[in-house]
């Protein structure tokens, strides 16, 4: 296991970014080992922070992949009873949309 610098909630500064704040900016640590982390909740919680300086551009949505993530995500708003796509990602709870599931 590697060491890293290790700050407390809300220390780290601006100069380091979780994988989270690299994507909403165009980037993605591309490869590179966590430079820091932050712990909160005494511990329980960790968030590694990369360099932006060393990240990457993301990578483009090709055509093939947005029709993968389309497919997926069809299938996860169909009912398996019904076979109607409810316009919302079924409960795993349930199994079935709630017309189904009553």
């Amino acid at each position: 296991m590697t060491e890293y610098t290790v700050f407390r909630y809300r220390q780290a500064g601006h100069q380091l970014l979780t994988r989270r704040q690299l994507r909403a900016i165009g980037r993605r640590p591309g490869g590179q080992e966590p430079v820091a982390e932050i712990r909160w909740r005494r511990g329980r919680r960790i968030a590694y922070l990369y360099d932006p300086a060393l990240a990457l551009p993301v990578r483009p949505m090709t055509p093939a992949k947005a029709r993968a993530l389309d497919a997926a995500m069809r299938a996860r708003r169909t009912c398996p009873e019904c076979h109607i796509d409810r316009g919302y990602c079924i409960p795993t709870s349930l199994g079935t949309c709630s017309p189904c599931a009553a």
